[in-house]
């Protein structure tokens, strides 16, 4: 995609004060980073930071079957949501590999806010289209009304109370849940949700209105956090990422996100493969890896072997700032390891030893 037609997210010319590298990303110029990813990283981990996450998509479905539609779209039980509460899931090809993952909220009995990446805004949005039922459920995309920004880190309770308390927002809602305030002209979503193992909510408002609510947000104390301290935290807690670790080509099994599939709900496009997989076996699955000598970082598609046979390769890979550890992800052989054997992944011609560990890679001390 050319420079020129990258989309711009409504908080750039904010960036660009603030020192940001930007670069193209998922068809957006988004920031990298500001001070640096590592000190980004740990503001995050220890304080406070916010994210631009103006990219992501924003849908609404609305109607009196909508609940039951949706149902039959995702993998995870659209019935178990009350009013303000949220889920994570995903959304499968007929095959059962992921187009996407995604949040889901449920606003009332007739009303749902779905967060979708931003590499499958058009592609989401089609695939909704083509599944429509003729019962009045509408699927809109509103994503480019929003605004929106992750504000994650153990701190992040105490700056909602400081930059929300002027609002009608009483509180934050709690872990997974959605709460809103403002008029129909300023509706504001406040999500407690987030990508980075930590404490911290999604705030999505008018696109118009961006630049104020984050410099509320930066006075509050936040640091400004870009792209790559947002990869390393979510690789420290092995969330997968869609396009790398998920794909149409694999299945929510194979990337051990069964907690979040519930066969037992009825039908759902993709469930048939996924019915056989229990039955056959998975034919590949995802496993976290931690480097235990010294050497490059691993990246995504570096083979992994054990001995002299090749198990698979990595999807994603790096450096954990928390750790100083080499980690990655890789989709492997099943049945070939189990947690705290050890394996090879190989870099430029050269093998370095990893262990096989379980997920997450970084847990708090306290």
């Amino acid at each position: 995609m050319a420079e020129s037609d990258l989309h711009e997210t409504p908080l750039r010319t904010a960036h660009e004060k603030l020192g940001a590298r930007m670069v193209p990303f998922a068809g957006w110029r988004m920031p990298v980073q500001y001070t640096g990813i590592v000190a980004e990283h740990t503001a995050v981990r220890e304080n406070v930071g916010v994210f631009d996450i103006s990219h992501m998509g924003q849908f609404f479905v609305s109607g009196p079957s909508a609940s039951a539609w949706l149902n039959g779209l995702l993998t995870n039980d659209v019935n178990a949501l009350g009013d303000g509460e949220g889920q994570y899931s995903l959304l499968l090809n007929e095959n059962g590999g992921v187009i996407d993952d995604l949040i889901l909220y449920r606003l009332n009995a007739e009303r749902f806010f779905l967060v979708v990446n931003a590499s499958m805004i058009e592609a989401d949005a089609a695939w909704m289209r083509e599944h429509l039922p003729g019962d009045g459920v509408t699927s809109e995309d509103r994503s480019a009304s929003f605004a929106g920004m992750a504000v994650q880190g153990p701190a992040s309770s105490k700056l909602a109370e400081e930059i929300f308390k002027d609002a009608s927002l009483e509180a934050l809602p709690p872990r997974n849940g959605i709460a809103r305030f403002g008029d129909e002209a300023e509706k504001c979503y406040v999500c407690r949700t987030g990508y980075t193992g930590e404490d911290g909510f999604e705030f999505f408002c008018p696109a118009e209105s961006g630049i104020e609510w984050l410099q509320s947000i930066l006075d509050a104390g936040a640091e400004p956090c870009g792209l790559g301290a947002r990869d390393t935290l979510r690789l420290e807690m092995g969330y997968p990422l869609n396009g790398s670790d998920l794909s149409p080509d694999r299945t929510p099994l194979e990337a051990g996100l069964g907690f979040f599939v519930k066969l037992d709900k009825g039908e759902f496009i993709g469930r048939e493969t996924l019915l056989q997989q229990k039955t056959d076996g998975l034919p590949s699955r995802l496993y976290a890896l931690k480097v235990i000598s010294k050497g490059p970082p691993p990246r995504a598609h570096y083979p992994v072997l054990l001995g002299d046979e090749a198990l698979g390769e990595t999807c994603s890979g790096g450096v954990s700032p928390s750790t100083g550890a080499g980690i990655a992800l890789a989709y492997l052989l099943p049945g070939k390891v189990k947690i705290g054997d050890q394996v090879d992944i190989e870099i430029r011609g050269r093998r370095f030893p990893a262990e096989i560990v379980k997920k997450p890679f970084y847990k708090r001390a306290d």
